[in-house]
């Protein structure tokens, strides 16, 4: 018999039920009582539901209050000094670590002020998590018995579960040393960290559990000689007869480089991803022994399309074919985190194009049916294969999907609509003459605090109860604030604010043709963020100007230079779900097209200063090194390019990126005037080093704009200081981390006050000498 499995599932609630009570336990709203009883219940929700879907693997120990993989620093006390000396309540710890804290002594506790741990991507996901940070004297042990705790919770419940851990190779390997320990490599603390495992997975069995998942998606990079040999050390000493059985997992790309690593360890099982690879089948079945079992990743956890039914069981079939039934299980590609809940509360999608996806809920019955389908035949589940096929022929031959003018200027574009009409040095000049920017200017990155009266306010837009004239008086009103609001603090480059937009990238998909979108298809980004990730349905263009108004509105009450701000073509395909049936790079010209088009409208309409973000850019890369890479860095700089470049020379082109481990070779040659980079949170004075021989001009970013935490000036003051001893200070600009949309207007006044007077005291002191 073929079992099905799932991976993982969204811990958020299908009403956004996680982010609603840790924002209210965060702002003294909830007490901690109401936080764990909600988390307790969205995991028996999420329990159930996978249990009456005839799901046969359940995971547990998937839930997190805000990432799993900070959950496991918590589990194994990997837990910097910083923390730990405040002796706060576990939860409160994770909070801290997660996101900073900063809070004044009371009659029964001391003041707290510390910043959060550094967050990146999660490989190519959306998805950001707490990089484990392993300080000098770290001392491992177990901290916590989370992942049993739930597992018997699940099982009070009568249902047997799967506890999910995070391996400890792609623990340490994706964690980074502390400021007081750099040198440090924390793959050599393997040794000393596997006891705690080994402990941990003893009272898992103890507890009842028979097999652990233990993911190691590392696997799937570019792993040094000493990585690839710590999985032999690791699971020779895990795999023992006081653990349960251990079930490797790999998930998100090809494991075949590193498939020596796997050969012979002692697991019950290998997990890959063959909707990324499905070319791997051969190599993995060649590394499994004789009893080992084979987990396809055939339904995909990262994106919304349905299976296609046919494709699925046919290749499963292959693999029962080389293994036999009894050595498979059919399986979700990746834990469905990255999908939204259900569809089944879309009622505004089009039935015809609603009729194409499948979200979390619904895949749940996809891996169900396909392993139903290779263990009884096709013939008992044939009503599901003849809908599903005509689902899929629908998508393909639906009209909805091609525009001919669209594919024609794409097959337009030339080399030169991608180079802007001058050198930088050339480009610069002319800006100075034109903008008058002071040194060390000061800007945002784009979003002020969204405070609940515009949320009051847009809503009752999109429900028709007040008129467009109405709703654009009170978007108006709010601009005046914000550019009045930015006066007063002194900053030198304005923005206006973006209170018309309810996402960086929705915003942008509900102007333009190709896209359509979710009531409640919420995804978590990180922490309590969830996004709305639009759905790309068909080719893209521009119907008409997008963000024109605001941006010219702005610039004529200020005579400071505005930005317009616009999302780039990257960002806006990775932050949607793109479309699977034509290749990314099409997808990112089209958008690439209809950006230029705003771009040279904003222009025209008097702004100057032009943003166009590329946060994703990096999270686009495949994960290997190679020709896929190469590919996919010359498209996507080049679609850019295509969107920013039709422009004067005395027209300033901006961009930003945040939460990523970027690559300096690769923003260099998009040929932006300035970039701003998430910074506050990097402790390695080697990250200033790759960016020192930046040729344009760049801003790193110097408060964490994810926490409610305010910088004194003296913070910025050092950060600045430290920065200029690597880089000129003729071209370094003074920004926040990213946008200020999910702070409060007091912190936000706060931070931007001390970070303007600091770039005023370096002013200053360099005036004259640039």
């Amino acid at each position: 018999m073929v079992q099905s499995a799932v991976l993982g599932f969204p811990r958020i609630g299908a009403q956004r039920e996680l982010k609603k009570v840790t924002e209210a336990y965060w702002s003294g709203k909830a007490t901690v009582e109401e936080l764990f009883k909600v988390g307790k219940e969205l995991r028996e929700k999420n329990w159930k539901l996978q249990k009456d879907a005839g799901v046969d693997i359940i995971p547990s120990n998937d839930f997190s209050f805000y990432d799993q993989v900070l959950d496991h620093s918590l589990i194994f006390n990997v837990i910097p000094e910083r923390y730990s000396k405040y002796n706060l309540p576990a939860i409160d710890t994770l909070f801290a670590m997660g996101r900073g804290l900063q809070r004044a002594a009371t009659e029964t506790s001391s003041a707290v002020d510390v910043t959060a741990l550094e967050m990146v991507k999660w490989f190519d996901s959306n998805y950001h998590y707490v990089r484990p940070t392993f300080s000098k004297n770290v001392e491992f042990k177990l901290n916590s018995t989370k992942p049993v705790d739930e597992f018997l919770e699940a099982k009070a419940l009568g249902i047997h579960t799967r506890p999910v851990l995070v391996g400890p190779v792609s623990y340490l390997y994706l964690g980074k040393a502390d400021k007081d320990n750099l040198e440090l490599e924390p793959i050599t603390l393997l040794e000393k960290l596997l006891p705690v495992y080994a402990e941990l997975l003893a009272k898992l069995k103890e507890a009842g559990a028979d097999t652990v998942q233990i993911d190691e998606p590392v696997l799937v990079l570019d792993l040094p000689a000493e990585v690839q040999s710590a999985y032999k050390t690791a699971y020779e000493y895990l795999a023992s007869e006081t653990a349960p059985k251990l079930f490797l997992t790999t998930y998100f790309g090809d494991v075949r480089p590193n498939i020596d690593s796997i050969k012979g360890l002692p697991v019950a099982g290998v997990h890959a991803d063959f909707v990324r690879v499905p070319e791997q089948l051969d190599d993995v079945v060649a590394a499994l022994s004789p009893s080992q079992i084979l987990s396809v990743g055939i339904v995909n956890g990262r994106n919304i399309w349905k299976t296609n039914f046919a494709k699925a069981i046919e290749f499963v079939n292959s693999a029962v074919a080389k293994v036999g039934a009894e050595r498979v299980i059919v399986a979700t590609s990746s834990s469905l985190l990255h999908t939204p809940v259900t569809l089944a509360s879309e009622k505004k999608i089009p039935a015809e194009i609603k009729d194409w996806f499948s979200f979390a809920t619904q895949k749940l019955a996809e891996v169900v049916t396909i392993a139903k389908a290779v263990t009884d035949g096709v013939e008992s589940v044939s009503e599901e294969l003849a809908a599903n096929a005509k689902s899929i022929l629908a998508r393909e031959t639906s009209s909805i999907t091609n525009d001919a003018a669209v594919r024609e200027r794409v097959g337009k574009i030339t080399e030169d609509q991608a180079r802007r009409k001058s050198p930088f040095a050339a480009r610069l000049a002319a800006q100075k003459k034109a903008l008058g920017i002071p040194l060390f200017p000061t800007t945002t990155i784009g979003s002020f605090p969204q405070t609940k009266d515009i949320r009051i306010f847009r809503n009752k837009f999109t429900k028709g109860e007040i008129t467009a004239e109405e709703y654009e008086k009170f978007i108006e009103k709010e601009i005046e604030n914000v550019v009045q609001f930015q006066e007063e603090v002194g900053l030198d480059v304005l923005v206006h604010g973006e209170p018309e937009r309810n996402d960086m990238v929705q915003y942008f998909g509900e102007k333009l043709n190709g896209f359509v979108f979710t009531t409640n298809g919420w995804v978590q980004s990180y922490g309590s963020r969830y996004v709305r990730p639009p759905i790309v349905v068909g080719d893209i263009s521009r119907p008409g100007p997008m963000t024109v108004k605001e941006s010219k509105f702005a610039q004529s009450i200020t005579k400071k230079p505005m930005k317009g701000m616009l999302t780039g073509p990257v960002t806006c395909l990775r932050w949607s779900f793109p479309r699977d049936d034509i290749s990314s790079k099409l997808q990112a010209q089209q958008l690439a097209l209809a950006l230029r088009d705003e771009v040279q409208d904003l222009e025209a309409a008097g702004v100057y200063v032009i943003q166009v973000d590329e946060p994703a850019i990096r999270e686009g890369l495949p994960l290997r090194a190679g020709a896929e890479r190469d590919d996919y860095v010359k498209w996507a700089v080049e679609s850019f390019r295509l969107a920013t470049s039709g422009v004067e020379d005395s027209t300033q082109i901006h961009s930003h990126f945040c939460y990523s481990d970027l690559d300096p070779n690769h923003i260099k040659a998009l040929d932006a005037d300035v970039v701003s980079i998430e910074f506050s949170k990097k402790d390695d004075p080697k990250y200033i080093q790759e960016f020192s021989e930046y040729p344009n001009h760049i801003g790193l970013g110097l408060f964490d704009i994810h926490s409610p935490r305010v910088p004194a000036k003296e913070e910025f003051v050092s950060r600045i200081a430290d920065i200029l001893k690597v880089y000129p200070q003729e071209n370094l600009w003074v920004n926040p981390d990213c946008g200020l949309k999910t702070r409060g207007w007091a912190e936000t006044r706060a931070s931007l006050q001390n970070m303007v007077d600091a770039a005023k005291e370096f002013r200053a002191k360099y005036v004259g000498s640039a």
